[in-house]
């Protein structure tokens, strides 16, 4: 809680200098180091930026109070200083009595009585398009973004005839694309061009022999982020092989990608024309109708003609006019019948767009299912079956959906009780034991290697549709489990960059490959890659945890083959891979040890994922991946990657219930990081508490030392001293220093510190020390003071002993409750105040006041707080005072209003 209210500071000096923003390429990321700006809250802002401070959750964002990064000139460099002011008394006089607050906003505003084009949209398309994905707030969890790519008509270059469709999905910093294309070569670079067309972002493409390409460009810097957010960037596209040719176009933000399940590239049969649109289209959830937008390369301000073919026959044809002020056309196709669906099952469907004017010009393309670089796969368990068991046994399966409308699946099991009598893909049951089977993989199963591999060619439209939106499930029934003891949701895992052999079936993860078996409800898969630079990519998926459980989870990759026989002489063989967010895992391992790097090659190697309720293993499985790499040490997982690559979904992270928020970051439990406010300090996360301790630094024995200015402890000067010890190799050959696998660093001889174990974090009642002569390192617990006062205090709810308390510090009225050192309630400190166990209060900001929607209290030492929740008003007039959080009625009427066809809403 101070480091939340430590944010609203009104001034903050940054150090930082000033160089031209560089460009940027795939593996050199813009250092945010070398930008002049401030630094606020753990976040970065550019010189006159303006912002609203995030004090994080449950307090959020402080619309009424506005941050401004001023330039402070000096002689030598530009730095900014951080002002912020209260802005609501600059709120306008309203001259209307319908006034509204809405959200994300400071000042009331009065009701209009039209919404623009989002309305017609959403009246337009279907209602699940425009559940939109995105939120202007700071929880946003994915931005989706699209780009129509066509040949430059106004460079001194022939114009392509060429089509591209570029999709791109934002998550925090990290931007991934998807890129199909038509008439035209596989390009050699994909550059993402700033306002002035200066390349801010080169990806050079890999060769391949498919029409699609994947990429990702990680940290993106502030201002492009704006300029991305805001429509200001470009992307194109280059092809160098023959004659050479280029495609360009804009990124703008759609809602309809939400819920695009069908699409379409739009080409045009003259050579060089450099004209081309794309369109995105969905069918209703209940209703055989087929909605769609078009986007073309630009306003075409004559009348058009959209014509929907079957092998050069017009099934359907609509005319309208397309204005530079609605450039989108948005049109809906009722009442399909049998032979229309199947044709667009098939991707025989085609749609064509004409100009009717003097000079009429015409593109067209098939429509085929959507398209991109994201996986369809489903991780089966017990614990997720109609009848939810634990049996140990897991499920995997992957899927490629293809323009024909074909899916080729391989399914794998393991672990069943019994023999399998049925594999099929299903729909959400209408009611418990009635299943509805839409097809049947049994026939493609073979006993002899537990999968199922083949093609199912006669998905209808429908299915399609389904599929792409997360609605189908795969269950496997056995002998002893007539209606299922697997079961799992097909799903599509967004592409997230990682260098993972995503068409290949990942390694099953199950209870029953433990060492003893566990009995579970749980299973998983994992992708597994080492790149030409010997680092390990790895994502891992977990399904079937029960939500009422002890849930926290974290993943180990061991190179033993017996982990039931793993002891603490082992942990040489051994690395922590990362907390999960909610369900998956992510991440990339560099420097791995030559060890681990063998054990994988020579398929010893095991992925374990450890519970609360099993820390010795809840499910694993044997990975085996070919390399050829030779040299290795130990490393740390490359957590800023991890941060930045993870998170398809951070909605995942937050219904973590083990989940912290620090420095408006989540951090998983067991995770530990270096705080933006002190490099001198470690935090870490256990169970949605923070603790921060400390750096003890090793004591040096060398004669010159140096202070590296992103390390908090001085290192010995390499000109003149041997290197620093690093790996258990090269302690055994000095013995001058002590290696420690819990924290994974070298610890000079005679030093003490206290252990760090994952993922409880720091153990402040134990403490190690490094026995310079043999290299050992010896822990023993920690033996706390006898205290003499009558009130004493633990100064941070992670210390082992309680102290005596200065006297000025002292919180009046806390009672003595017992001189027992590991028990007795803790009191908290919130701001400047003290408070006892089980006190509650409003907090106070500072620029806002109290916060009376906020309610704090105080568990047993830590500050706990949580917005007021507001009850359902059913009147129709609702109004809210200044000293009032919640919304109260002005008279009574009923407030509820019901849409034909659609869920209840409420007015509030």
């Amino acid at each position: 809680a101070d480091n939340q209210l430590s944010w609203i500071r009104l001034s903050l000096t940054s150090r930082l200098k000033t160089p031209a923003l560089p460009i940027q390429s795939e593996r050199e990321p813009v250092p945010s180091k070398g930008l002049a700006g401030c630094s606020f809250g753990g976040r970065f802002y550019s010189l006159e930026e303006t912002w609203h401070p995030d004090l994080g959750e449950p307090f959020g964002v402080m619309h009424c109070v506005q941050c401004h990064c001023e330039p402070q000139k000096s002689r030598r460099k530009v730095s900014g200083k951080v002002n912020c002011r209260n802005i609501k008394q600059d709120c306008p006089t309203l001259d209307c009595d319908d006034s509204v607050l809405l959200p994300g906003h400071c000042c009331r505003t009065c009701q209009k009585g039209t919404h623009g084009k989002e309305d017609d949209l959403h009246k337009s398309y279907n209602d699940r398009s425009y559940l939109s994905s995105e939120d202007t707030g700071l929880g946003e969890s994915r931005t989706d973004f699209v780009a129509l790519l066509t040949g430059v008509t106004d460079s001194w270059l022939p114009s392509s005839s060429g089509v591209a469709r570029v999709r791109l999905s934002l998550t925090r910093t990290m931007l991934t694309f998807s890129v199909t294309y038509q008439r035209i070569g596989r390009p050699s670079k994909i550059a993402i061009l700033d306002s002035d067309g200066t390349p801010a972002f080169e990806y050079k493409v890999p060769k391949g022999q498919t029409d699609m390409i994947c990429g990702v460009w990680k940290n993106l810097a502030k201002p492009l982020l704006r300029k991305l957010q805001s429509e200001q960037l470009r992307i194109s596209m280059t092809i160098s092989t023959g004659r050479r040719e280029e495609v360009v176009g804009k990124i703008i933000k759609h809602r309809a990608l939400f819920a695009e399940t069908f699409s379409s590239v739009l080409t045009s049969e003259e050579e060089n024309a450099g004209m081309g649109g794309i369109a995105m289209l969905t069918l209703s959830d209940s209703e055989n109708n087929l909605h769609f937008i078009l986007i073309l390369q630009e306003p075409v301000l004559v009348p058009i003609r959209v014509q929907l073919v079957y092998r050069q026959h017009v099934l359907r044809e609509i005319r309208s006019n397309i204005t530079s002020n609605d450039p989108d056309f948005a049109e809906v196709l009722t009442d399909l019948n049998s032979r229309d669906l199947f044709w667009l099952s098939r991707g025989q469907l085609e749609i064509a767009v004409a100009t009717e004017d003097q000079d009429p010009r015409q593109i067209s393309g098939f429509i085929t299912g959507r398209k991109s670089c994201d996986t369809i796969q489903s991780v089966m368990s017990s614990g997720d079956a109609l009848i939810p068991g634990k049996t140990g046994g897991v499920g995997s399966a992957i899927f490629n959906l293809h323009g024909n409308g074909t899916l080729d699946y391989q399914v794998s099991v393991a672990g069943l009780t019994s023999d399998i009598v049925g594999l099929t893909i299903e729909l959400k049951p209408r009611r418990r034991n009635k299943r509805s089977v839409l097809y049947d993989l049994t026939a493609e199963y073979s006993r002899a290697t537990g999968q199922s591999v083949g093609s199912w060619s006669r998905l209808e439209a429908r299915h399609i549709h389904m599929l792409l939106q997360n609605e189908l499930f795969i269950n496997v029934a056995t002998a002893h489990s007539q209606e299922g003891e697997l079961r799992g949701q097909i799903k599509v895992l967004p592409y997230s960059g990682l260098e993972v052999p995503r068409h290949e079936l990942p390694t099953p993860l199950a209870g029953h490959f433990v060492s003893p078996p566990v009995r579970t409800g749980a299973s998983g898969h994992a992708w597994v890659s080492v790149d030409k630079q010997c680092h390990l990519h790895y994502k891992i998926i977990v399904a079937g945890l029960s939500k009422t459980d002890d849930v926290t989870m974290n993943a180990h990759l061991h190179g033993l083959a017996e982990i039931g026989e793993l002891d603490d002489s082992s942990t040489n063989h051994k690395r922590l891979l990362t907390g999960f967010y909610g369900s998956q895992a992510q991440g990339v391992l560099k420097d791995m040890s030559i060890e681990l790097l063998q054990h994988l090659d020579q398929g010893t190697a095991f992925i374990q994922v450890s519970t609360k309720l099993n820390p010795q293993g809840e499910i694993r499985g044997r990975v085996h991946v070919p390399n050829s790499c030779k040299l290795g040490a130990p490393a740390e997982v490359e957590e800023a990657e991890f941060d930045d690559l993870f998170l398809n979904d951070p909605e995942e992270l937050k219904k973590d219930p083990n989940t912290c928020f620090f420095e408006n970051q989540y951090h998983a439990h067991g995770s530990r990081w270096t705080p933006s406010y002190d490099k001198c300090f470690t935090c870490s996360c256990q169970k949605r508490t923070v603790i921060c301790d400390p750096v003890i630094c090793p004591e040096l024995t060398c004669s010159r030392t140096i202070q590296p200015e992103d390390k908090c402890c001085s290192v010995c000067d390499e000109r003149r001293e041997p290197k620093d010890i690093k790996t258990p190799e090269m302690v055994e050959e000095h013995l001058e220093g002590c290696y420690f696998e819990g924290d994974q660093k070298m610890h000079a001889p005679g030093t003490t510190w206290h252990p760090f174990v994952p993922p409880f974090g720091y153990i402040k009642c134990a403490v190690c020390t490094c026995k310079g002569s043999t290299g050992e390192v010896h822990c023993e617990k920690v033996t706390c003071p006898v205290l003499t006062c009558s009130h004493p205090v633990r100064r941070s709810p992670s210390d082992c002993c309680k102290e005596c308390p200065e006297e000025e510090r002292t919180p009046a009225g806390l009672e003595h409750s017992d001189m027992m050192q590991a028990d007795g309630p803790r009191y908290c400190k919130f701001g400047k105040n003290f408070y006892q166990n089980s006190d509650s209060w409003h907090p106070w900001v500072p620029l806002v006041g109290e916060m009376k929607c906020i309610n704090c209290w105080c568990d047993h030492g830590v500050t706990k707080c949580q917005r007021k929740q507001c009850p359902v008003l059913a009147c129709s007039n609702i109004t809210r005072t200044e000293s009032s959080c919640c919304p109260e009625c002005a008279e009574e009427a009923d407030l509820m209003t019901k849409t034909p066809g659609k869920r209840r809403t409420w007015k509030q």
